[in-house]
């Protein structure tokens, strides 16, 4: 097992550093401070997950690869979270909603220290959010993991405590491809109910059954089937954008392509997909196109309204969400 990490660049008085994990079979996964992002999957020399071309380009502009983004993950109508009869209003960045945190956590420098002995190799990264920030109540600290071990487990823990009030939703935001394109990957999913969208992606129907459905992926198939579909919620979001309620059976998720294999375990009640619907090789991510990877962000799942009880927080209540992934 082995532990490294070099300094590439400076931001805002800060080094950005990338992180270096590698196991005794040859895996190795690299991480960056910046937005406690994972960067590559390396598996046999292939990256099993979309990157940019350099480490560089993570913090030139927000594309969300790999990134820990919060404080939410997703989107809240009108910006607002309604507790009691107060009303507290977040950035309406997504026209009249808002949307990853505003100005997110996977746009910030974590401190980090490294620990490599004979079972893992692991990076602890440490973030601290001040109250106010995007809106955001209470002085937060995170605390994010990734540990790699010798059964090519990637295993990733984000542990968070605010002294206030104050709502949490985060996710990580890797889009797995294992070394091919959404097209030709399969995905099975342990859920039965999945949450139809409006045009603005928010939840607007409740929970619909997977039975008989493009989204019924229980057993087990190609994503194709759903994207080349003519369901009208495909055609709304130019794609799968649809959180999946879990039905608690493991593996949540399981990714395949024709040499790889991705197996996911999490706590998370949700996992999100996204198939890089937007993706149109521009910017820093010109290499990347339209289905070129899905995202499976294990989180809560966004609501209708804004009374955000599942997601709220109680002054100095633990958060902890846990993911596994491991690949062959």
């Amino acid at each position: 097992m082995k532990t490294s990490f070099r300094k590439y660049s400076r931001k805002n008085g800060q080094d950005l550093c990338e992180i270096s994990l590698e196991n005794n079979q040859g895996m190795k996964v690299k991480i960056l401070n910046y937005g406690a992002t994972l960067e590559k999957v390396l598996l046999d020399s292939e990256d099993m997950i979309l990157s940019l071309n350099s480490p560089e380009d993570y913090s030139k502009e927000r594309n969300f690869l790999g990134g820990t983004v919060g404080r939410i993950c997703g989107r809240v109508r009108l910006g607002q979270w309604k507790h009691g009869n107060q009303i507290y209003q977040l950035p309406q960045n997504d026209g009249e909603n808002h949307i990853h945190g505003g100005i997110g956590t996977d746009m910030k420098i974590w401190n980090f220290k490294l620990k490599n002995s004979e079972q893992e190799s692991r990076v602890d990264l440490f973030l601290f959010d001040p109250d106010g920030d995007n809106g955001y109540l209470g002085n937060m600290k995170l605390h994010a993991t990734y540990k790699l071990d010798n059964e090519n487990n990637l295993s990733y823990k984000l542990e968070a405590v605010s002294d206030q009030l104050t709502i949490f939703n985060p996710a990580n935001h890797t889009y797995f491809n294992l070394g091919e394109r959404d097209t030709d990957l399969k995905l099975q999913l342990a859920a039965d109910y999945y949450l139809p969208v409006g045009t603005d992606g928010l939840p607007n129907q409740g929970m619909k059954n997977v039975e008989n459905t493009v989204f019924d992926f229980r057993q087990g198939k190609k994503i194709s089937a759903a994207l080349d579909s003519d369901d009208s919620q495909i055609n709304l979001r130019n794609g799968l954008d649809h959180p999946f309620i879990l039905n608690g059976m493991q593996p949540a998720a399981v990714l395949s392509s024709n040499k790889h294999k991705m197996i996911m375990t999490t706590n998370a009640p949700a996992i999100v997909t996204y198939t890089a619907n937007h993706f149109n090789h521009t910017g820093v991510a010109n290499d990347i196109g339209q289905y070129d990877g899905i995202t499976l962000e294990a989180q809560y799942p966004p609501v209708e309204g804004i009374e955000l009880g599942e997601i709220t927080l109680l002054p100095f209540e633990k958060f902890e969400r846990k993911i596994n992934w491991n690949f062959s």
